[in-house]
């Protein structure tokens, strides 16, 4: 039986993407072992190349670990920082928070299977970066289910991909795609924290639609 979904389906879903935040500032109330479950399942209900099914879900539950990560982090982005030729810039970027790896109650390093056995090879030979592409949407679909519970998440960039996957100790031929901290936000934001201290605003549609 194919599911039909109603207008107001359609509507809350598209409120649900309009919600969907970046979020930094956690509470420290713990998320449910089962609920965690349930978001990595959701997860993995997301379209991959040949059915490759590449994504790997670290949860870095070791405080000593989290704290290493916490520190590689904050020193990339005093680097980054300092390399900035804008000095009014330099300035929005420091007082930015740029991860909440400290207090989050959970913290997912999302990596992507290079190699996978799953799906055989099909539909990569060409566009190899499918298999990323498809661990990306496995942590969208992780985002939305996450926001629709009251839980926030967000996303830490700012990181050497290979240090990050020596530290955690993964299997060869994993890179990591997505340092994930999860939790529930101290307080809702109808507005993205970027576009509220000034740094980037939502550009309007007609910046990024092209005809040909």
């Amino acid at each position: 039986m194919v599911a039909k979904f109603d207008a107001t389906f359609v509507a809350q879903l598209d409120l649900l993407m309009r919600w969907r935040r970046d979020v930094r500032h956690f509470r420290r109330d713990p998320i449910s072992e089962g609920e965690v479950l349930r978001l990595i399942e959701t997860a993995a209900l997301a379209p991959s190349v040949g059915n490759s099914q590449p994504w790997r879900f670290v949860r870095v539950r070791s405080p000593a670990l989290r704290e290493s990560l916490a520190q590689h982090v904050d020193a990339n982005s005093a680097l980054a920082a300092d390399r900035m030729a804008d000095p009014v810039r330099q300035e929005k970027y420091r007082a930015l928070k740029l991860h909440g790896l400290r207090e989050a109650p959970e913290v997912l390093a999302v990596f992507n299977d290079d190699n996978p056995f799953a799906g055989h090879g099909l539909g990569r030979a060409t566009m190899p970066e499918t298999l990323r592409y498809s661990t990306v949407m496995a942590i969208y679909n992780l985002w939305l289910s996450a926001r629709a519970v009251g839980l926030g998440v967000g996303w830490v960039s700012i990181v050497d991909p290979v240090a990050v996957a020596e530290m955690l100790e993964v299997m060869d031929g994993w890179a990591l795609i997505a340092l994930l901290c999860m939790g529930y936000p101290v307080e809702p934001a109808d507005v993205p924290e970027l576009e509220q201290r000034n740094w980037q605003e939502r550009l309007p549609i007609g910046d990024y639609i092209i005809d040909r």
